[in-house]
């Protein structure tokens, strides 16, 4: 393209990590100057933030001031390359890269640039938990950069196209939003009206057993056949065996000995991401799962109570049973609580057969609906990045730009 250079991010501004000054000394917080940590890189211009410090932390730490109009760049635990332009003048931690602005450079044209090279740029993240961007990658990124007035006109045809594109995912997320609270509000519907017939029980007096995973790790065995899995496992109303751990044949016959999965039982998350439940399926794999302490299991004596009904009343009493939980970093919903949870159901199976086969119709329609609504974001999303694209390949004008925001009224009104 006539006229563009290209340039890396280091050599056309003054590129910079920040600090946290030390959280004991109490004299370094709550002072007057915002401080970003990369978790609140959340949309184009950063809010307020949700900490503060004083002048005395930001020049005792390696915390630096930097001035509104910056871009911040998140570094750590980047599934999601984060950026923000600073609304204000203040500093971040050091898990943010600070972008200071350049009277030759546009910053929401480099924000534009970098977001056009997304998947390159995190395909460079490096680390075994968690994935990083290293200050090095963040400055040797490559951008092409044309003159300040073409920065202006690009970013103005980018800033017009995104304003339709972010109505309609505005709205896309709306009716997403919607369709889970529709579901939330006919389970509570179900569970607080309480048909004739319904009784009081605690789930003791209707599980054979309530108990959770090993409190302990095992040695794992690469396709052993005998899965550990945890709660990051218990996703979607059922165990995903994609990527989990295999174990050695003796840890797991250790560990069965406590679980022993069997069809039917009924499987709630009880640390971490609380309250995401499953049940074990007819699945030959079931016979040789065992579990982390993470996931508590409950065996629901079929006589008094149905599997399905059980997990559905686990769902709609989350929220108090997580009240009365105990947890320090974070909230646990403790075996002791669990096995004494009170709540009302019908006295006959077939009535909770019956009402749970309802459920289970509603639940299908509402994962139909989020499905499509998922399709129009992806959709969206992709259209935001086509834009992108033109305006770095030299392809954008004001006619391209409107075609594809038409293109996105379209896709919100299919």
């Amino acid at each position: 393209m006539q006229g563009w250079q290209l340039k890396t991010l280091g050599e056309i501004a003054e590129v910079q990590s920040g600090g946290t000054p030390l959280r004991s000394h109490k004299e370094y917080w709550s002072g007057g100057i915002s401080w970003y940590s990369s978790g609140e890189l959340n949309e184009m211009f950063t809010k307020e933030s949700e900490d503060l410090i004083t002048l005395k932390g930001l020049e005792e730490s390696n915390a630096k001031l930097f001035p509104k109009g910056s871009l911040l760049i998140g570094m750590y635990d980047t599934a999601a390359l984060k950026m923000s332009i600073l609304d204000r003048d203040a500093a971040f931690n050091q898990a943010i890269a600070g972008v200071k602005p350049n009277e030759n450079i546009d910053l929401r044209f480099v924000l534009y640039a970098i977001n056009s090279r997304k998947i390159e740029i995190l395909d460079q993240r490096r680390g075994v938990r968690q994935k990083n961007l290293s200050l090095s990658k963040i400055k040797n990124i490559k951008l092409p950069i044309p003159s300040l007035s073409e920065q202006k006109r690009i970013v103005a045809i980018v800033d017009n196209a995104f304003e339709g594109i972010d109505r309609a995912i505005a709205n896309t997320k709306k009716n997403l939003t919607n369709a889970r609270e529709l579901f939330e509000s006919y389970l509570n519907s179900i569970f607080t009206q309480k048909g004739n017939g319904w009784v009081e029980r605690q789930l003791k007096d209707v599980c054979f057993q309530i108990t959770d995973g090993k409190h302990g790790d095992c040695g794992n065995e690469a396709d052993s056949g005998y899965f550990f899995l945890s709660a990051k496992d218990v996703k979607q109303d059922r165990l995903n065996y994609k990527g989990a751990r295999q174990i050695t044949k003796k840890d797991f016959e250790e560990t069965h000995r406590r679980t022993r999965l069997e069809p039917g039982d009924v499987l709630i998350t009880n640390s971490g991401t609380i309250g995401r439940t499953a049940i074990a399926p007819e699945d030959e794999r079931t016979y040789k799962t065992t579990f982390q302490k993470s996931v508590a299991i409950l065996k629901p004596n079929k006589e008094l109570i149905n599997s399905e009904f059980c997990r559905y009343s686990l769902m709609a009493h989350l929220s108090e049973m997580v009240a009365i939980s105990a947890g320090t970093a974070q909230k646990n919903l403790l075996l002791r609580d669990i096995r004494v949870h009170r709540f009302y159901l019908p006295e006959t199976v077939y009535e909770q057969k019956r009402i749970a086969a309802k459920l289970d119709e509603f639940c299908q329609e509402i994962q139909r609906l989020e499905a499509i609504y998922k399709q129009k974001l992806a959709a969206l999303n992709e259209l935001k990045q086509s834009i992108l694209q033109k305006a770095f390949t030299g392809e954008l004008t004001a006619d391209t730009a409107n075609q594809v925001a038409k293109k996105a009224e379209e896709t919100i009104a299919a």
